[in-house]
């Protein structure tokens, strides 16, 4: 059966190569384009982290698989383009490793890990400008990639900043700062009629200060939200056990009845808390 052969990079190539083929190939694959498949790449990288959250490694290994077909794919469509294939993928990333670490590669050595990062962005911004895609003289954001998710931009922003010396010395004020992005949202949600953007602009505003207090606490922000989102997730499915377990349907149920259930499922995790 083809479950027990044995396949390598260079079957799985073969396999990508076969699914998009217009006459033999998957109809489905072979539709997709890099848009169309862009949001599968970042939806495989969340489950990536997940299962290392989980400490799933089973599941890991698939979804590095997971992640691993949407290289290929991409590879694929590029070489079908005439772009480049999976080889110079694996070829530039290997330079580049091979470039931004002059210490294990090459003689060169750094006094601390700090002295290192700060090689690195130089390395970085050496690269970009040799591709014309970096300005003369760069700003200390220059570094800062427009490709991590929202959260994780913020997060670089505030630590690229910081290296100038623009930060709060700790997070008693940024607290501070927390309480009067909140209260200037609320003045907001207050205004009659209240106005959508100006919501959207305070609301951002509160959220960006958030990140802030994570990064001063040594907190990763979207882990952070993850673990509050997999909390929800946890009690919301509690309260629906425990309404099915009374013959209710928690949609049949008031917000006040929901919110004891709530505090149910709250307490009965608190007690299994060692």
């Amino acid at each position: 059966m083809s479950g027990h052969r044995s396949y390598d990079t260079a079957a799985l190539l073969v396999i990508m190569a076969r699914l998009r083929d217009p006459a033999q190939g998957c109809p489905w694959d072979v539709q997709q384009d890099f848009d169309s498949i862009a949001r599968y790449t970042l939806e495989e990288a969340h489950e990536v982290v997940d299962a290392i959250e989980r400490r799933d490694f089973e599941d890991l290994r698939e979804e590095l698989g997971d992640l691993l077909l949407q290289v290929v794919f991409h590879a694929r469509m590029a070489e079908e383009a005439g772009l480049f294939a999976y080889g110079d993928v694996v070829q530039a990333i290997a330079e580049k490793l091979v470039r931004r670490h002059p210490h294990v590669f090459g003689d060169v050595r750094y006094a601390s890990v700090e002295e290192q990062t700060r090689a690195w962005d130089a390395i970085k911004t050496a690269e970009k400008r040799a591709r014309g895609k970096s300005p003369a003289s760069p700003g200390v954001l220059d570094t800062v990639s427009r490709g991590h998710s929202e959260w994780q931009r913020g997060l670089r922003l505030q630590q690229a900043a910081a290296t100038v010396g623009f930060d709060w010395p700790g997070p008693a004020p940024v607290l501070d700062k927390l309480e009067e992005e909140l209260a200037e949202l609320r003045a907001e949600f207050s205004a009659v009629p209240p106005d959508a953007l100006r919501i959207e602009d305070e609301l951002g505003d509160l959220l960006f200060v958030a990140v802030n207090l994570a990064r001063h606490a040594g907190v990763d922000p979207a882990r952070a939200l993850r673990r509050a989102n997999a909390k929800f997730e946890r009690r919301f499915r509690g309260m629906e056990a425990l309404a099915a377990g009374r013959g209710q349907a928690l949609s049949a149920l008031d917000l006040s009845a929901q919110d004891a259930l709530w505090n149910a499922v709250k307490a009965a995790e608190r007690a299994s808390d060692p």
